[in-house]
């Protein structure tokens, strides 16, 4: 029986469960409008550690067991942990997981990571490769700024379609069997590269990624988009989000009542000054894990389909001027 759908989408047959998820993140991210729903707020930037690096390894690190914990599965049972950050060679993960004894896949997507990563632990439950997986992401805006941008100490300033790294993380235990939410579909992004080069309108390159996704899966699965009660984008922020609705309204796609993005809700653009709003790694897995999890839960909405972006660039490809690389991974969850 094929599980293959058009060229980029597969049916999950087995349908993997979410049997867990956790969320953690920074001060900052507490303070905003979905504070409430983050299973940990850490006051402490640098989590009592001694460098940003190591502070987002401990986020990620505690993130993961919260998960484990949620879904009441002890370490030895996860066949396999998926897990992707920002920091060059993903030192996060590497640091934050290497004394769990779990067969690991480090993985990068920048802030597509988490829906790669749902993509690849739920196929492999499906193919029979597992039972069960653990994905997880993470993100540190002094650990970011660092590496991609200026430090902290150098006050500079931002441009309005600039976005705020999140201090985040989120991680997702997903099973063969059980109940929860379900993977049913998986759509794979390609690289889309419209000639973008600003990193700070990241929202701007990351959104031709985002619409090619979300209509290459309507149109391999033969949905339409209000089957959907939700299609969530990753971190388009408000640049970003409106330059999506209109690529899409270019092909008659009209998400305008259903979308959300994981960036515009987890800060208050008027209050907490983070320009066009949120990105990293951590914000579409905190968000997703903290706030849409949950409401998958209680039953208020049904289907969604998570679309995470990612802006596929380093330092030194933004400093020789180079063009911006994007992509989008869809996953489609049953409550």
């Amino acid at each position: 029986m094929t599980k293959k759908l058009g060229k980029q989408t597969v049916e999950l047959k087995s349908r993997p469960v979410i049997a867990g998820a956790y969320s953690s993140v920074g001060k900052k991210e507490g303070e905003g409008p979905l504070g409430k729903y983050f299973d940990t707020v850490y006051k402490d930037e640098f989590l009592h550690k001694k460098t940003w690096e190591q502070a987002e390894s401990e986020l990620l690190r505690q993130t993961v067991f919260g998960a484990a914990a949620n879904a009441a599965v002890p370490f030895i049972d996860i066949d396999y942990i998926f897990a992707g950050d920002l920091i060059n060679q993903c030192t996060s993960s590497s640091f934050a997981i290497k004394d769990f004894g779990i067969p690991f896949f480090g993985i990068f997507g920048a802030c597509s990571t988490i829906a790669e990563g749902l993509s690849l632990a739920s196929m492999m439950i499906d193919g029979g490769f597992a039972e069960k997986t653990i994905c997880a992401t993470s993100s540190h805006f002094c650990g970011a700024e660092k590496q991609f941008r200026f430090p902290l100490e150098y006050g500079s300033t931002r441009t309005p379609t600039s976005q705020w790294t999140v201090t985040g993380s989120g991680a997702i235990v997903l099973a063969k069997d059980g109940d929860g939410p379900k993977i049913t579909h998986v759509t794979t992004g390609k690289i889309i590269d419209l000639g973008v080069s600003d990193a700070n309108n990241m929202g701007a390159a990351m959104a031709p990624a985002a619409a090619d996704t979300i209509y290459t899966h309507l149109k391999d699965t033969g949905r339409s988009a209000d089957f959907y009660d939700l299609i969530i984008t990753g971190d388009l922020a408000n640049t970003g989000s409106n330059l999506l609705l209109s690529l899409l309204n270019k092909q008659d796609v009209d998400i305008s009542e259903n979308h959300r993005d994981c960036g515009c809700m987890i800060f208050d653009a008027q209050t907490q000054n983070v320009k066009s709003g949120g990105s990293g790694c951590g914000c579409c897995a905190s968000v997703f894990c903290g706030y849409f999890y949950k409401q998958l839960l209680c039953k208020k909405v049904k289907n969604i389909l998570l679309v995470a972006t990612g802006a596929l660039m380093n330092p030194a490809s933004a400093n020789q001027g180079q063009t911006i690389p994007s992509i989008a991974h869809a996953v489609a969850i049953e409550g």
